[in-house]
């Protein structure tokens, strides 16, 4: 029955993707409206030297923001933690940034920095603030009868941290890792369609817009298949990542 349960979603896909593709047989959809399943997965075949090239551009500049969202996410949680006052000076700044559409911000960063370096920068700012609350909540959320105990037998605030606080709060971490990990996808094609025009970094957003001035919507489809899987590998690798680091101690991890 449990295999059967994860078969279900699979059958569910090939479904719809079969009925997609009888659909557009049965009433001649013109490719430039909608392309059948299988012309996608032949402009996929045809044209994967440019796409490949344009996935890995975009690949990368979403593995650099995660990282960088990371680190400087992680060590800010933690001068936040141990120091109050500096949380209550710049949390909302990460606040604001965060509620403003990355779409406004991209043109502006396009003034100031060269399209790469734009790009890389607005992945960051999606990245970069799920990574900082979760963790700073995860490290707030702390057992407080643990933490008087290390009081009591004289630890510091950094072994206070290092040893309660931050194994504590890796949970937390991990669930904000696994929204981040999308999200800098997400942003990096807002950016490249911001940064289109120039053609400068050629990453598979860009290729979506060329592909539309063209009216090549194979093309844009193959593309959007590509994001879309691309997001659903990080995803996924994250997820094992979570469940590694988790597995033998947290409950999140054993009851699955």
């Amino acid at each position: 029955m449990k295999h059967l349960d994860k078969m279900i979603p699979v059958l569910v896909f090939v479904a719809l993707i079969a009925a997609w593709e009888a659909i557009v047989r049965l009433a001649a959809i013109p490719p430039y409206v909608l392309p059948a399943p299988s012309l996608i997965v032949q402009t996929l075949v045809n044209d994967w030297a440019t796409l490949s090239a344009s996935l890995w551009v975009t690949l990368r500049i979403t593995a650099l923001a995660l990282a960088l969202a990371t680190g400087i996410g992680v060590a800010l949680a933690i001068l936040f933690a141990q120091w109050r006052w500096l949380e209550r000076s710049f949390f909302p700044i990460a606040v604001i940034l965060q509620v403003t559409p990355i779409i406004a911000i991209a043109p502006l960063l396009l003034v100031y920095l060269e399209p790469g370096s734009a790009v890389l920068a607005c992945a960051f700012l999606v990245a970069f603030f799920p990574i900082l609350s979760n963790t700073a909540l995860g490290l707030a959320s702390a057992d407080h009868n643990l933490r008087d105990l290390f009081d009591l037998y004289g630890a510091s605030r950094w072994q206070e941290m290092a040893l309660l606080r931050l194994p504590s709060a890796l949970p937390y971490f991990l669930g904000g890792l696994r929204i981040a990990g999308g999200l800098a996808l997400i942003g990096a094609i807002a950016a490249e369609i911001a940064a289109g025009a120039a053609g400068q970094g050629a990453g598979l957003a860009y290729r979506i817009v060329e592909a539309g001035y063209r009216l090549n919507i194979p093309r844009m489809f193959a593309a959007l298949v590509l994001i879309s899987v691309a997001g659903v590998i990080i995803y996924l690798l994250l997820e094992a990542i979570s469940r590694l680091l988790l597995r033998r101690w947290h409950e999140s991890s054993r009851a699955r």
